[in-house]
C-alpha cells in the first residue's frame, strides 16, 4: 500500500459555517409544516398565491356552511315551538268543544229554560210540503 497525496482544497472555517447555514436554510424551507403555518411562510409560496381565488371561494363556502347550520338550528327551534303551541291550542279546542256539547244537551237546555216558561214540545213537528207547479 502506498500513500498517495491528493490535491483537495482545504476547507476554511468560514466555508464550513456558510455550508452549515445553507443547509439550515434548506431544511427550514422544507421543514416542519406547522412552523411554516405559524410564521406565515406558506402564504408566500407560489402554489398558494396562484390559487388564492380558489382559497377565498372555499373559505366563503365554509362560512356559508356554518351559517346554514345556525339557520337550520334556529328553524328547528321555531318549528318545535310552533308544534308545542299547536298541541296546546288543540287541547284547548277539545276542552271547549266538550264543554259546549255538555251545555247544549237537550236535557240540560230543558232544565235551564223551565224558569222562563219554555217547555219542550211533546208532539213532533210537522212539515208541510207544497209541490210547485210550473
Amino acid at each position: 500500500m502506498e500513500n498517495r497525496v491528493t490535491d483537495k482544497e482545504e476547507e476554511t472555517p468560514m466555508d464550513a459555517i456558510s455550508k452549515k447555514s445553507k443547509s439550515l436554510k434548506k431544511s427550514s424551507n422544507t421543514g416542519n409544516p406547522l412552523m411554516q403555518i405559524l410564521n406565515g411562510e406558506f402564504l408566500s409560496k407560489e402554489f398558494v398565491v396562484k390559487n388564492l381565488g380558489f382559497i377565498f371561494y372555499f373559505i366563503f363556502l365554509l362560512i356559508l356552511l356554518v351559517a346554514k347550520g345556525y339557520y337550520d338550528k334556529k328553524l328547528t327551534k321555531n318549528v318545535d315551538t310552533s308544534l308545542n303551541e299547536l298541541d296546546e291550542l288543540t287541547g284547548d279546542y277539545v276542552a271547549k268543544k266538550a264543554q259546549l256539547e255538555e251545555e247544549t244537551k237537550r236535557i240540560t237546555l230543558v232544565k235551564e229554560l223551565e224558569p222562563f216558561g219554555l217547555k219542550e214540545t211533546e208532539n213532533p213537528t210537522k212539515v208541510i210540503r207544497v209541490d210547485k207547479e210550473d
